[in-house]
């Protein structure tokens, strides 16, 4: 039988996520908030909470907007496949949202890209996968070095000579 997912517990000041789910997503969304406020996290619930068909897009700006602003330290959406919420939350700056499959690409994401929001596709990864790459998420830090030269460049205009 396979252990539980062990959520990180909040350290380093980072303590609030806001989360946010389409109609393909909800469900898988409140499976992650649950473990996330377990294990002692913060976590503003931006909805939905139904199979009622709504916009993706709505989502994934509200989450990536409480993110810019500092009023989460780090996002989480889910909708069905995870690229249509990413896309709409990186259309805030300061977003760095990514699409995670499993635990592997949790880590990276965080370690080399410093992403602040995880993405996820519930008609994609099961739950299980899903919960892993939530703590894997929480609990990676940014590397730093290199890598912040590369997510420097994120935050600039694509053309620029910044």
């Amino acid at each position: 039988m396979t252990e539980p997912v062990q959520i990180p517990v909040p350290t380093s000041g980072r303590t609030r996520i806001t989360v946010g789910a389409d109609h393909a997503g909800w469900r898988l969304k409140d499976t992650l908030v649950a473990a996330a406020r377990a294990a002692g996290w913060v976590v503003t619930d931006l909805g939905t909470s139904s199979d009622d068909s709504v916009d993706y897009p709505d989502f994934g700006l509200d989450v990536g907007r409480a993110v810019a602003a500092g009023d989460a330290d780090l996002g989480v959406l889910v909708c069905g496949t995870g690229i249509g919420i990413a896309m709409a939350a990186n259309r805030v700056p300061g977003v760095r949202a990514a699409v995670v499959h499993d635990d592997f690409t949790a880590h990276y994401s965080r370690a080399h890209n410093d992403a602040n929001v995880l993405c996820l596709g519930a008609r994609v990864v099961g739950e299980g996968v899903a919960q892993a790459a939530l703590a894997t998420f929480l609990g990676t830090p940014f590397a730093g070095g290199r890598h912040e030269r590369r997510v420097a460049k994120l935050a600039t205009e694509i053309g620029s000579d910044a």
